[in-house]
């Protein structure tokens, strides 16, 4: 896979991306986030403070899914009423992008999914069931919730949101799907819940008393 290598425009710190179709980078010295546009970089903010996190998961963690080993290339960190999650940026072996979330012990893959007359989240209510790629999920939960910040690589530009709105839908069998309303189209995620465990995961965050 080859990993293009540019410099960054405010401190001029090597920039290397991980991933060959990344759009959006953050600089690991200068915390400038940075949106590439064939090879030049452009910065377009800046990282804030992310607060305390106690996942174990970190940039440049490797693990396991479906027999596929995969790394962890970047993060946005969302805050909701209950607290807060992770949605990690995940690149399987192969190239192919999907995303980790870790949610309070919960985790989840799911990987970008297409399917036609997705509904608005006014048209919305818990309970309701739609069927995507053969299968049905039950709506669970409508998430308000507020994007406090981002770190690596991700596949599209994400820096500038501030209030978004999840649906979150369970299957009876442990299959997962999210509507994000991040923007006017909305967009769609299917996967399954993982065991923490099962993923195998290597590269974690270490804590005083593990």
């Amino acid at each position: 896979m080859s990993q293009p290598v540019s410099n960054c425009p405010n401190c001029g710190a090597k920039i290397v991306f991980q991933w060959s179709s990344s759009v959006q980078t953050v600089c690991q010295y200068c915390k400038s986030i940075l949106v590439r546009t064939d090879v030049d970089l452009q910065k377009v903010g800046q990282v804030a403070d992310l607060p305390p996190d106690t996942s174990p998961i970190q940039l440049n963690t490797e693990g396991i899914y479906n027999k596929k080993a995969f790394v962890v290339i970047g993060r946005i960190l969302y805050e909701y009423d209950q607290g807060g999650w992770n949605e990690w940026h995940i690149v399987m072996n192969g190239g192919v992008s999907a995303w980790l979330s870790d949610a309070q012990n919960e985790y989840a893959v799911s990987f970008a999914a297409n399917a036609p007359n997705l509904p608005g989240a006014n048209q919305l209510r818990v309970g309701q069931s739609f069927t995507w790629n053969n299968q049905v999920y039950t709506l669970s939960v409508i998430t308000p919730a507020h994007y406090r910040g981002v770190e690596g690589e991700l596949p599209f530009q994400y820096w500038d949101k501030t209030n978004v709105t999840f649906a979150d839908f369970r299957t009876q069998t442990g299959k997962f799907a999210t509507l994000d309303y991040s923007d006017p189209q909305p967009a769609l995620y299917l996967g399954e819940f993982v065991e923490f465990d099962d993923l195998k995961l290597k590269n974690l965050r270490s804590f005083e008393g593990w």
